[in-house]
């Protein structure tokens, strides 16, 4: 058995380099998929390049893709959108680790040139998003009362809106194309302004068959080691995505989160409640953590 190889193309050194941790091809280790956009960098640092190099096979599709493969069982975790874990059974999440923004999250937008949402009437779709398609039909139908017509879309801002008025763009692209002439929305800015809480976009899920698999995981710890070497991380990211080493910078270190703390654990439960509502999930399961934690949501607190 070799180890996983990428499902995306590669066209730059740094995604190649991110692929997979070179040490890792024996059968035996756990396998895990994680995109490599740079949100998502200092998640799996340790296990390309830290003290946890060697101890896992690790896969980097686009998110959607990660999802996938969690819940064909070519993977045991995978850093997923979050909406799928109401969609895949029998996961647990790992607590307190994600990929979130209590605020302006920069790497998650609507673009368009209207003046006021309530003139778009279509909005082309990332297709590699999942969560973030899901949080923006929130938008648009429980707090502006309103649906457009939805289509999906390769991330390419002006062939989406050439026949959409509005685009929803998200990962690397989201952050780098040119702004000229556009109006540009933050999903997580928006999320907060009308629900005060943070917004969690991206969790590790482990399948419930293979927790013993990966019990001696510590994702916490790849996490903190992670943050401890951002310089490192941006020396290889600035290379890739041309924005200035201090945007890039801010935004690892103030514009994500990767903590789910209790206003994030709040928001992500809001979040399904309307999913729910709006007919974007089939139900509301409980967060189950690996901690064996299991956080339940009524109906009442459902409204």
């Amino acid at each position: 058995m070799t180890a996983l190889a990428s499902t995306r193309s590669r066209s730059n050194s740094i995604t190649a380099e991110l692929t997979i941790s070179p040490d890792s091809t024996q059968p035996q280790l756990p396998l895990l998929a994680a995109s490599s956009y740079l949100n998502s960098a200092p998640l799996i640092w340790s296990f390309l390049h830290g003290s946890r190099k060697g101890t896992v096979n690790l896969t980097d599709p686009v998110p959607a893709r990660c999802a996938e493969l969690l819940e064909e069982g070519a993977v045991e975790t995978a850093l997923i959108p979050v909406i799928e874990y109401q969609r895949i059974p029998d996961v647990s999440l790992v607590p307190d680790v994600c990929v979130g923004s209590k605020g302006n999250v920069r790497s998650v937008v609507l673009v368009t040139r209207a003046r006021d949402l309530r003139e778009v009437r279509s909005v082309a779709l990332d297709e590699s998003s999942r969560t973030s398609a899901a949080l923006m039909k929130i938008i648009f139908l429980e707090f502006l009362g309103m649906e457009p017509k939805w289509a999906t879309s390769a991330p390419n801002v002006d062939l989406m809106l050439k026949d959409n008025d509005a685009a929803l763009v998200i990962g690397d692209p989201a952050m780098t194309f040119a702004r000229n002439g556009f109006r540009i929305l933050d999903m997580a800015s928006l999320w907060r302004e009308y629900t005060g809480l943070g917004f969690v976009f991206a969790v590790w899920a482990i399948r419930n068959k293979d927790l013993s698999r990966v019990a001696a995981i510590d994702f916490a710890a790849a996490r903190d080691e992670g943050l401890e070497q951002i310089e490192e991380i941006l020396s290889h990211y600035e290379r890739e995505i041309p924005l200035p080493r201090s945007e890039l910078k801010e935004y690892l270190t103030d514009d994500i989160t990767f903590h789910i703390d209790q206003p994030m654990q709040q928001g992500m439960k809001l979040y399904f409640d309307l999913a729910y509502k709006h007919g974007l999930i089939e139900e509301v399961r409980p967060l189950r953590f690996t901690d064996s934690t299991d956080y339940g949501m009524d109906r009442e607190d459902r409204g």
